[in-house]
């Protein structure tokens, strides 16, 4: 008798101790965010799921420049089902739209794309991505302006099982360590 009481104890135990962990995520995350500052931006064409080419009107002559989100890394195109999956999800929020495009210390990369996170109508889309588990937060120094709300973020996806972390189909490695393998 003594047994099942301790063994459902422990049970309502984890059980509350879950559904608080899950409160104060989702409490942090519905923090007043500060308003971003940038530049307004159209969305050309979506490369993956962390990787946009945007019209650069802020050149004399406008351009397509590439920009890679800060504070995320996406599964590779090939690693299947959740590269595919994660860059239609960014087409869909983001392809052909008008964007708020914000730097953090760097603007450019050793590859010449601009660094950045987008915005749209007060939704930071790098965080949305993790938040619904299509890609992992990822914080490069110095360019680690948003790195608590991604982390807060990757944690709920986490635990509510969405996207790379839905226990019945889990991302097994990341995309850095699939990138390695494919080498």
């Amino acid at each position: 008798m003594r047994t099942k009481r301790t063994k459902r104890t422990k049970k309502i135990g984890i059980k509350r101790l879950m559904g608080a962990l899950a409160a104060c995520l989702f409490l942090a995350s519905c923090s007043e965010p500060e308003m971003p500052t940038g530049r307004s931006v159209k969305v050309e064409r979506v490369i993956s799921a962390q990787t946009i080419e945007i019209v650069d009107n802020f050149n004399p002559v406008p351009t397509l420049q590439a920009v890679r989100l800060i504070g995320i890394d996406a599964p590779d195109l090939k690693q299947q089902p959740w590269g595919v999956e994660a860059k239609t999800e960014l087409e869909k929020l983001t392809q052909g739209r008008e964007v708020l495009l914000e730097f953090d210390a760097q603007q450019k990369d050793s590859f010449d794309r601009l660094l950045g996170y987008i915005w749209q109508d007060e939704t930071l889309i790098n965080e949305k991505l993790v938040k619904q588990g299509y890609v992992l937060a990822s914080e490069k120094v110095p360019n680690n302006k948003y790195s608590d709300r991604l982390a807060n973020a990757q944690e709920w996806a986490r635990l509510m099982g969405k996207g790379i972390w839905n226990p019945e189909q889990p991302m097994r490695l990341t995309p850095s360590e699939f990138r390695r393998q494919q080498r």
